[in-house]
């Protein structure tokens, strides 16, 4: 004798079937084997000789302690490195660097090519590191040094970003970090300033920061607008890294 069937029979729970899979970018790096590159590591070396010579020769014409504390100087040591460990992972076929130091290296970079071209190059008395009054001659050791460290390495910085990177890499994210540096060499900066005597010779190495000359406050609201400024061509970098071919896709 069977059971009666009831009549209200309990709804049975869904079977679940397969989740459902959101799409997400997954760097080619993650999945395909990087491979040796070697003129692109024959590139890179030769952008961190450029950098180290030009410091280099820099050291040799003005003295130490003021030489490394122009922000174009040390922007070229750190672009020495990272260009050296660049050209090493792409000679041994290794995975790149992280994409928020070779940001950052590449922003400083521009920062220290577009400040000097733009603010610095036509100044009077013109702009010196070593603190000559007159304007070097052409293939002078002073000039040759100038275009080095703000020209030419910054130059091949963009076009290794351009033309040896893969797109895409930059996050929005990481341009406020990149601001850290240029904070703490305003800090530095002004705190050498202050320990130094005031008829110390390049006391204050840029003329749109120099207190002495402006004030306090002109040169905190120069400082503001420059920080400003380089944000928001941190923000440019990153949506034309996102906007720009990828020239290597195959080659990661």
């Amino acid at each position: 004798m069977t059971a009666p069937i009831p009549r209200d029979i309990p709804d049975l729970p869904a079977v679940p079937g397969p989740p459902l899979l959101l799409p997400s970018p997954v760097p080619a790096t993650a999945v395909v084997a990087p491979v040796r590159r070697p003129m692109v590591a024959l590139f890179r070396l030769l952008t961190a000789l450029a950098a180290a010579g030009g410091v280099a020769l820099e050291l040799l014409l003005g003295t130490p302690a003021r030489t490394l504390s122009y922000f174009s100087v040390q922007t070229n040591i750190l672009l020495a490195v990272v260009m050296l460990l660049s050209a090493r992972r792409a000679w041994r076929a290794r995975r790149p660097l992280p994409s928020g130091v070779m940001g950052a290296t590449l922003l400083y970079a521009v920062i220290t090519a577009l400040v000097y071209h733009l603010l610095l190059a036509h100044t009077t008395p013109p702009f010196s590191m070593t603190g000559a009054t007159t304007l070097p001659a052409r293939w002078h050791g002073s000039w040759v040094t100038l275009q080095l460290l703000h020209t030419v390495t910054p130059l091949a910085a963009v076009l290794d970003w351009l033309l040896l990177t893969p797109a895409a890499r930059l996050h929005l994210r990481q341009a406020a970090a990149w601001l850290l540096y240029p904070l703490a060499y305003l800090a530095f900066y002004l705190t050498r300033a202050a320990l130094l005597t005031p008829s110390s010779p390049g006391r204050y190495l840029y003329p749109f920061l120099d207190a002495a000359t402006h004030g306090y406050r002109s040169t905190l609201a120069n400082a503001l607008l420059l920080g400003l400024a380089i944000y928001a061509l941190a923000v440019f970098l990153v949506a034309l890294d996102h906007t720009r071919p990828t020239p290597v896709r195959r080659r990661v």
